[in-house]
């Protein structure tokens, strides 16, 4: 009967089942126009301890709040399975036009039941969501009508958005 063996380069904490981890990650989620920041444990392990260090600070709200410093990035006692906490950023024209960094490095760590530790770097590339054209929902509507919607797409000389009807 062949041997059962670990390979003899293999740690022995790789042969455990990555189903019995967590796994933490932070993402920029664009929706319409918006930008939020979302933090989630994808796995279906609790995560402990979970702290983000991302390697440019980045401003939200119209620029009146230091979203990459809020306490949910660095005090999160405890992630449960499947959970995902986002906090609002800004507007995708708001946030480009106040030339906000557009790469960003989060490094994300957080632990286990056991208090093994884990960490994950994440780059994200958010330039690639200055050209996307979106509906706007008018305030007071319960659906997206493309009669009663504004489109928001950049403009080819200043990247600007232009909004509602195009330029004649």
């Amino acid at each position: 009967m062949p041997s059962r063996r670990a390979a003899p380069h293999a740690p022995a904490f790789e042969a455990t089942d990555r189903r019995d981890r967590p796994e933490v990650i932070v993402d920029f989620v664009f929706d319409r126009g918006l930008l939020q920041v979302a933090v989630a444990n994808v796995s279906d392990v609790a995560a402990y301890n979970v702290c983000v260090t991302f390697d440019k600070s980045f401003r939200g709200l119209g620029g009146e709040c230091e979203v990459s410093s809020l306490p949910l990035f660095r005090r999160l006692r405890f992630l449960a399975p499947r959970k995902r906490i986002e906090t609002f950023l800004d507007s995708s024209s708001a946030y480009f036009q106040r030339r906000e960094p557009t790469r960003i490095a989060a490094l994300v760590t957080y632990r286990d039941a056991a208090r093994h530790a884990y960490v994950r770097r994440i780059v994200h590339d958010l330039s690639i969501y200055k050209d996307v054209s979106y509906l706007v929902q008018r305030a007071g509507t319960s659906s997206l009508d493309v009669s009663t919607a504004a489109v928001e797409r950049p403009t080819p000389q200043s990247g600007s958005v232009r909004h509602g009807n195009p330029q004649r």
